[in-house]
């Protein structure tokens, strides 16, 4: 080696030593890589180390052992044996290198996916703790949600049983589907399987046109509020209810279901019209009363000169002849002035201890061969052991001759009138009912049936007192007369009179029910 020149044993030694160390330590670290994969081989933090130091480990050996050879072919001087290999030991360097590079970008992948993973893994942890402490404590939450239930199932259904008005459900087509006691007793019901699914709420409406215009607004506005209903309770008698009532819709809009409340107020309403009609019928008294008494002397004074004159001429004159036709109709004239008195209750009464059924025995037995005549039955159901009431026979017979003979004019051939009386406990009183299977009552008239000289007969087939005279008599009584009644199906009357107030008076009443 020349004076300018420089040894390159240190080179040399550096290169190959360097070469040799970084072949064994990249095995060093395969060999701890694998180790703690094996320890823990989920983590995938290991797995990827052991990936990458293979990488490296396969870098290292080309890249050492390119060196290595490298020194040694140059120091046997076969320079260009390297030259020749120089080439492939790049190239498989290059691709050793490329591996590495590769693991690494793969890694980055691998490390999203394993961190979604690990978040899903906590969140599966947590469910699976719910769900364990569920299952834990099912059988508690489940006990405790049913009593929960329960106790809202009975208050909910307390309510609806208890409640004194009608509670109902109808599905789609209007059918019940459920009602409580209320509502069965308010419609004349007395058991719920008789009525659940058979009956629907058309049906019990008085009148059709009423259920449509009901159903066209629940349809229309969702709700219908306080709107009165007349429905049929039997078949004679009507109830009227004030209805609330709204309809359940599906997600798609259809009506599914409807509930309502319905309060009965046939007893307010019936009072309310007793109230009219009595305010009215005492103005036209008191109208009746004056106009009698103004009519009453003059008629008087009339039939008392005709009468007079009738003795001084002889039967058979023409004068005779004209005097008795003004005798006749001044007759009429005063029974009609005297049928306003009755009715305006200003003729004296004469009252005493009567039997009612006696009574309405005697009214009987003196039409009953005139209707049998007429084909027309007469039914009695007159209850034994009825209390005597304090009345005038007479004027009563004369309510009950009416009563009979407005049943009769209502039959057109053959028909049936029943005739009953009853036992009241709860009012103290003696009811004496009159039924007829007529043509009925307009609903237009049966507020106006006892107004004076009120009929809707033929001209000359009564004066329309009848009913007048028959209603100021019962309220001379201080009773009163109800009247039901459906066009085509009949007319019932009912007298109520009252009892004496005693004990024996009311042992009889509630023995004759």
């Amino acid at each position: 080696m020349t004076g300018s020149s420089y040894s390159l044993a240190p080179i040399w030694f550096t290169d190959v030593a360097g070469s040799a160390l970084i072949i064994v330590l990249s095995f060093l670290a395969v060999w701890y890589a694998v180790r703690l994969a094996k320890a823990q081989p989920s983590n995938v933090i290991w797995i990827y180390l052991l990936w990458l130091c293979v990488a490296l480990a396969v870098f290292g050996v080309s890249r050492g052992v390119g060196h290595i050879a490298k020194r040694f072919l140059l120091l046997m001087d076969m320079r260009d044996v390297w030259i020749s290999l120089r080439s492939y030991s790049g190239a498989f360097n290059t691709l050793a290198f490329v591996v590495v590079a590769s693991i690494t970008l793969f890694f980055q992948r691998i490390h999203r996916i394993n961190t979604a993973i690990l978040k899903d893994k906590e969140a599966l942890e947590q469910a699976s703790q719910e769900v364990m402490h569920l299952n834990r404590n099912l059988e508690t939450l489940v006990r405790h949600r049913t009593e929960e239930l329960s106790l809202s199932e009975k208050k909910y259904r307390r309510i609806f049983e208890g409640s004194m008005d009608m509670i109902f459900i109808l599905d789609e087509k209007g059918d019940f589907v459920d009602i409580n006691r209320a509502g069965l007793d308010v419609l004349g019901f007395q058991n719920r399987d008789d009525f659940i699914g058979k009956v629907s709420l058309g049906g019990l409406f008085a009148s059709g046109e009423e259920f449509d215009q009901l159903m066209s607004g629940l349809h229309a506005n969702g709700f219908v509020r306080d709107r009165q209903c007349r429905l049929r309770k039997s078949e004679e008698t009507e109830v009227f209810l004030l209805l609330s009532a709204t309809s359940r819709r599906d997600a798609s809009g259809k009506i599914v279901s409807y509930e309502g409340i319905a309060k009965d107020v046939t007893a307010r309403l019936y009072m309310e019209r007793q109230l009219q009609q009595a305010e009215k019928l005492a103005s036209l008294g008191q109208i009746s009363t004056g106009i009698a008494h103004e009519i009453n002397n003059p008629l008087g004074v009339m039939l008392g000169y005709t009468q007079l004159l009738l003795r001084d001429h002889p039967s058979g004159s023409q004068i005779h002849d004209d005097l008795k036709t003004i005798e006749k109709h001044a007759r009429n004239c005063k029974a009609v002035v005297e049928d306003l008195l009755k009715f305006s209750r200003s003729t004296q009464t004469r009252k005493s201890s009567i039997d009612i059924n006696q009574c309405v025995g005697e009214v009987i037995s003196l039409l009953e061969h005139q209707f049998e005549l007429d084909k027309i039955t007469v039914e009695t159901r007159l209850s034994p052991n009825l209390p005597r009431v304090t009345a005038d026979g007479e004027k009563l017979q004369q309510v009950f001759m009416n009563l009979l003979m407005n049943a009769r004019q209502a039959i057109s051939g053959k028909g049936r009138i029943s005739v009953g009386t009853e036992g009241d406990p709860g009012t103290r009183a003696i009811r004496v009912v009159f039924s007829d299977d007529g043509c009925g009552i307009a609903a237009e008239h049966i507020d106006k049936i006892f107004d004076p000289f009120f009929s809707t007969k033929p001209v000359g087939e009564g004066t329309g007192l009848g009913l007048s005279v028959s209603y100021g008599i019962v309220q001379d009584h201080n009773g009163r007369i109800q009247v039901e009644s459906r066009p085509g199906k009949g007319s019932t009357f009912t007298v109520v009179l009252p009892v004496e107030q005693d004990g024996e008076s009311a042992s009889r009443i509630e023995a004759s029910q």
